[in-house]
């Protein structure tokens, strides 16, 4: 647990898993009458970020982080990590925390997080209540060239019907989490038995829930009414091995469709690229990631005015 934070275990209604948990994580000095920041994770992901709390905190927000089933000191025993079948479970998650935050929110959502969050400003039963959004590096398509992404990624969407609990091992590249883990080439010290360097396997129903949500997105764009930030790095980087470009750039998602999709969301959108920013921004070394933190916190601050 991260160190001046007080972490509330929120039992919910079962699922076809069984017993399923939500965790609200509140810093300790959050003050009533004062404008919520609700950090939401992305995948194979959880809460460690105590410094960008803190720079909100030093401009008089309240900051509380949710940590979603099936993630982080959400995940029980008997689930699998980070499996769902739609987006919309996730909305139940952000609704528990809602309900114990007073006053206005502003959503914070990274990768995953980022899309769910959109999804809620859209359909969440506390909607009316997130008085802005932002988005550090939403994941509003899959890094996939065009044919891939338009028959393979179907394809596996199509099979979750037949085998839903169908998966693919190490879906995901180890060069994003070994260039911010500290045991490798970043500073962090996060807890590898919530984030792997190797991920968790990603499930077929995990793949159709993704694309449904994406698609949903796109259905919907122009009707997100609320302000936005829409953070990204300024490229993406690829490789199959680890090279100190992976320091400079996206190293998950496609820079460009995160500009055309989040750009396309409402009318109040700032799009914000931020040179040589790391896929989770706030986590880039210094001093990209001061930057990034306090861009976000000054948009806040001009939105509250």
């Amino acid at each position: 647990m991260v160190k001046d934070f007080i972490y509330t275990t929120i039992e919910q209604p079962s699922d076809y898993e069984g017993d399923v948990v939500t965790t609200l994580i509140a810093h300790k000095d959050n003050q009533p009458g004062k404008t919520n920041i609700l950090y939401v994770h992305g995948f194979v992901d959880y809460f460690f970020h105590p410094h960008v709390a803190k720079a909100f905190l030093d401009q008089g927000y309240n900051f509380y982080a949710v940590e979603l089933r099936k993630y982080g000191h959400s995940l029980l025993a008997h689930q699998k990590p980070n499996y769902c079948k739609s987006l919309s479970e996730y909305y139940e998650d952000i609704d528990a925390a809602l309900s114990r935050i007073e006053g206005d929110i502003i959503l914070l959502g990274h990768s995953t997080g980022g899309l769910t969050s959109t999804l809620y400003t859209l359909h969440g039963a506390y909607k009316d209540r997130v008085k802005g959004l932002i988005l550090n590096s939403p994941f509003y398509r899959f890094n996939k060239h065009f044919l891939l992404e338009h028959t393979a990624i179907p394809l596996l969407g199509l099979l979750s019907h037949i085998a839903p609990s169908g998966k693919i091992d190490k879906a995901l590249s180890e060069n994003y989490p070994m260039s911010v883990h500290k045991d490798y080439y970043g500073e962090w010290n996060f807890d590898l038995s919530f984030k792997p360097i190797a991920g968790y396997p990603a499930y077929l129903s995990w793949f159709r829930a993704i694309v449904k949500g994406q698609r949903n997105v796109w259905k919907h764009r122009g009707s997100v009414s609320i302000p936005v930030l829409l953070m990204r790095s300024c490229h993406s980087t690829y490789g199959r091995k680890w090279s100190s470009a992976f320091l400079k750039g996206d190293a998950v998602l496609n820079v460009k469709d995160i500009k055309k999709v989040g750009e396309s969301l409402g009318e109040q959108v700032t799009s914000l690229t931020i040179p040589n920013g790391l896929h989770d921004l706030f986590l880039s070394p210094e001093p990209i990631r001061s930057e990034a933190i306090q861009q976000a916190v000054e948009w806040c601050n001009t939105q509250m005015l």
